[in-house]
């Protein structure tokens, strides 16, 4: 019984080494409410579905506390935007501009999708050709009319 008891306070206590510090409370609620719609519009680079503001990545908390500094410098917000793509690129921005460097985040999509309709298309297609029944003469008529009835005469 010891030994259980043992084994689930050292297992216990070894959770309690991956807990994180609780990031700290904002000091200034103007500055972490302006941080906070400017990250909502920016990419984790490393999570790369989630928006920065909602990222619990180093990297993520690293680019907020870069974000809260410009901030409090007296930088726009589309400064600091421009600062973030200057560093990092479009890839960053959520809602990337349309331009030509962009123009496959834009439209691949919808190029994928034209393609898969034009295979689809294809595919049906082919496959109806190859259901069509040939055309046979009399005689092949003839021929399998007298094939059946043997095989059902066999039975």
């Amino acid at each position: 019984m010891t030994y259980w008891l043992t084994l689930f306070l050292a297992l216990l206590c070894s959770f309690a080494t991956y807990a994180n510090e609780a990031p700290p409370l904002a000091e200034d609620p103007v500055v972490e409410q302006r941080l906070v719609v400017i990250a909502e519009e920016l990419r984790c680079l490393v999570c790369q579905n989630e928006s920065l503001a909602g990222s619990r990545a180093e990297l993520a908390m690293d680019l907020r506390r870069e974000v809260r500094s410009l901030i409090k410098s007296g930088k726009t917000d589309t400064e600091i935007k421009e600062f973030l793509v200057s560093r990092y690129g479009d890839f960053i921005l959520y809602r990337p501009p349309v331009k030509p460097s962009t123009w496959l985040l834009w439209f691949g999509p919808l190029l994928l999708l034209l393609a898969a309709v034009w295979i689809l298309i294809g595919i049906v297609r082919r496959n109806q050709q190859q259901k069509d029944m040939p055309v046979i003469d009399e005689q092949q008529r003839a021929r399998a009319q007298a094939l059946l009835q043997e095989t059902d005469s066999r039975k």
